[in-house]
């Protein structure tokens, strides 16, 4: 395959991947109650299965004198998981802490990046979602609890919204670069 057959291919995938994204949060941001939960549940399995594959191992090895640590991250997880398929309002307020340090960090991270991407087309979309990320982090950590009712269903979809559009608009460039390798 050549260079430019992989721009190509590169772009393509990036202008469809940033379609999807933009349809999930706009859906996202349509039912953000139903969103959150959701997201809930399934994190909920996820550390479910993730504590019951730790004590399978544990089991598994023979030793569970030498896999004490792992016995009881396996079992922690697993209760945690637990709890929160059970009580995914509780898990939601947890989430939405969670969620709100992480749009911070990821936001001050994604802006250095961006300035380092200054030169480049895109690089303005990508600042603006960074800073969009800071802001919007800020405001739910300062909005809790009430906001834990709609804030992980919000912030994802405003956050897939955002990385969908860089998504297109590096896509978009990458297609330019090829029209302009084929000329």
């Amino acid at each position: 395959m050549s260079i430019v057959e992989y721009l190509k291919d590169s772009a393509k995938s990036a202008r469809w991947t940033g379609i999807a994204l933009v349809v999930l949060g706009f859906l996202s941001l349509v039912a953000p109650l139903a969103a959150g939960l959701s997201i809930t549940l399934l994190v909920g399995i996820l550390v479910s299965v993730s504590g019951l594959l730790q004590l399978g191992l544990v089991f598994r090895a023979g030793s569970i004198g030498r896999g004490l640590l792992l016995l009881l991250f396996g079992a922690l997880a697993l209760v945690v998981g637990i709890y929160m398929v059970a009580q995914p309002a509780v898990g939601l307020a947890n989430l939405t802490l969670i969620l709100a340090a992480y749009f911070i960090a990821s936001g001050i991270i994604e802006l250095v990046a961006a300035i380092q991407a200054r030169p480049d087309k895109g690089w303005g979309w990508f600042a603006f979602s960074a800073v969009l990320s800071v802001v919007l982090g800020i405001m739910i950590w300062r909005q809790f609890p009430f906001s834990g009712i709609w804030a992980v269903g919000t912030l994802v979809g405003i956050r897939l919204l955002s990385s969908g559009f860089i998504l297109l608009s590096v896509g978009s460039a990458g297609k330019e670069i090829v029209r302009e390798a084929q000329k």
